[in-house]
């Protein structure tokens, strides 16, 4: 099966005839989430977060490919909606279970009840997260690890594996977040208090602190907060699964005296490359090998420190612990150090190196539609805002996929947004004019098209500030073609890599510059694109795709079942 889907990745056949109708060749995973608040101590100071069961973070589901999940999600927040988006499950024909308020389907209301029911079509490192406001930055997340399917081998040998899930985390509430991001003046909720490793952490006091139990404030009254230690055995192969859903952080992870080989990135396998430490932005996963071949008497620092940003945030560490050590022996070595946070030249020569491992399939050579897209810091009324070729997201109470489904005009704009930018725009400096509107910015696509979108980072409203943006796109892998700095020039298109580009569905766009991707438009559905950073997207950065829309069978009714498209979907009367 998997290789059918890459096949289709390369010559552009329909998948919709192969997957619409949800059918699977492995097993049915069942999974019941109740959503709701708890109290929860992630870095040993109690606030309240949105859990899932009574836990933080989320159960971590773990299935094969070719298994169906079925995950019935109850809200249980008294007074919000709440969706689960599968980052990096590309949802071929199930477009209403892609988790995206207001886009796939409409927000579960509280004390109601969604079943998610999709296939997993390929193994990789995936997580989920609410798609619903700034619910991730809550706490709303967990990791979802899917294996090859029965019979598939991996490229690569390994003897055993741990996950790491990061994120970072705010003793303010997401809502005083959203309130200071809506308001006049502008109240930036600033850098968070803590760097959390699978939700913990520890603020305020060292991790080697409370190891020597010298730090009355660093001591556990419980596990919730505990160290994460990752057992090993000397000699060993071990596979290390690394996700990022930070809300805002860029990171940078090292493991100390042992280099890494990257050999996953977003689900898809890459040529193996060794570093001694790995950035990983807010969207990403990666899957490393690394060799327990070190001094065996001892434990090691696993370190995870800010990039891109002035490091307000203490360094996360968690202790690979060498069998037969305890787990609280210190590591004797220093720690690893992070690279300056902007050291560019660094993030961008990691990040060049991640390629295609071979035999995987290459983009096609020409694209059949390129969209520039001028990532921009501006103004509406005043607020303060982030526009796409000047055009801040919102999103309306009726979903784009039953509205364009179904032939409501509700929630559109009358004009088209723009596939280019103007050429005169000088991405070094603050806008001469930062006005802009608002605007639902979908970009219709022909299906089973070619398409090629620049990425074009700038100037924000202060000179001289230009900022790290991950852009995830929804329901499709991208390979990732050419970066540059400076602003994208026509003749760079000749310089594109065809030959062994990676493939991705997450990608960065560093300070000053551009990063361009293609994709075949073959995966029915109205998918989102965007700033995987939680401040960013609630500000409106990020973009609509819609393609072959009219080739999804019905939509279920409770996906839809609200605004305007709700009593077309009773009386299933397709437009």
């Amino acid at each position: 099966m998997e290789k059918s889907l890459l096949a289709c990745l390369l010559f552009g056949c329909t998948l919709a005839a192969s997957f619409i109708d949800g059918s699977a060749t492995g097993k049915v995973r069942n999974y019941r989430f109740e959503v709701g608040y708890i109290y929860w101590s992630p870095d040993c100071a109690e606030k309240m977060v949105i859990g899932i069961n009574g836990r933080f973070p989320g159960p971590t589901i773990r299935a094969k490919a070719g298994d169906t999940l079925v995950v019935e999600v109850k809200n249980s927040l008294p007074t919000e909606g709440v969706v689960i988006h599968w980052h990096g499950i590309r949802q071929f024909g199930t477009p209403w279970a892609d988790g995206t308020a207001s886009i796939s389907q409409c927000a579960i209301n509280p004390d109601q009840t969604f079943v998610y029911r999709f296939q997993l079509d390929k193994a990789g490192t995936y997580f989920y997260h609410g798609h619903y406001g700034m619910q991730r930055a809550a706490g709303l997340y967990g990791s979802l690890i899917v294996d090859k399917a029965d019979g598939e081998e991996e490229p690569f040998h390994y003897d055993g594996e741990h996950n790491l899930l990061l994120s970072d985390w705010w003793h303010e509430s997401v809502y005083a977040q959203m309130l200071g991001l809506s308001s006049i003046p502008f109240r930036w909720v600033g850098e968070p208090q803590t760097i959390l490793i699978n939700g913990r952490g520890k603020y305020k006091c060292s991790l080697a602190a409370h190891l020597l139990g010298d730090s009355f404030s660093c001591r556990i009254r419980n596990s919730q907060c505990s160290p994460v230690v990752l057992r090993v055995l000397p000699n060993k192969t071990y596979r290390l699964r690394i996700a990022s859903t930070t809300s805002l952080s860029s990171l940078n992870l090292a493991i100390g005296n042992h280099s890494m080989t990257v050999v996953e990135a977003d689900g898809n396998y890459v040529e193996p490359v060794t570093v001694s430490d790995i950035d990983i932005y807010s969207g990403e996963s990666y899957s490393v090998l690394i060799t327990t071949d070190k001094n065996s008497s001892s434990n090691y620092w696993i370190s995870i420190g800010v990039r891109g940003r002035v490091p307000k945030t203490q360094t996360a560490l968690a202790i690979l612990n060498y069998h037969p050590n305890s787990p609280s022996k210190l590591p004797s070595q220093m720690l690893p150090i992070t690279p300056k946070w902007d050291d560019y030249s660094y993030s961008k020569s990691f990040t060049y190196k991640i390629l295609a491992m071979h035999g995987t399939p290459r983009p096609p050579t020409k694209s059949d539609r390129q969209i520039a897209l001028l990532n921009t810091q501006t103004k509406i009324d005043g607020y303060i805002k982030w526009s796409i070729n000047n055009i801040s997201l919102v999103l309306p109470s009726t979903p784009h996929l039953g509205s364009m489904r179904y032939g409501s005009k509700i929630g559109f704009d009358s004009e088209k947004p723009l596939d280019k930018f103007p050429d005169d725009y000088d991405v070094m400096q603050p806008p001469v004019n930062p006005n802009s509107r608002k605007g639902s910015n979908i970009y219709k696509l022909e299906f089973n098209s070619t398409v090629d979108i620049i990425l074009q980072n700038a100037n924000t409203l202060s000179g001289n500030v230009s900022e790290i943006h991950p852009w995830h796109l929804h329901g499709h892998d991208f390979w990732v073609i050419g970066y540059g700095d400076g602003k994208f020039k026509a003749t760079q298109v000749t310089k594109f890599n065809l030959r062994n580009p990676p493939l991705r569905n997450t990608v960065v766009i560093f300070p000053y510059g551009w990063a361009a991707i293609r994709f075949i438009a073959n995966n029915p559905g109205v998918w989102a694109f965007h700033c995987h950073i939680e401040p960013h997207l609630h500000l409106g950065m990020g973009t609509i795709l819609s393609e072959g829309v009219d080739l999804i069978r019905k939509i279920p009714n409770e996906a839809m079942a609200c605004g305007s498209t709700a009593q077309m979907l009773m009386n299933n009367k397709p437009h």
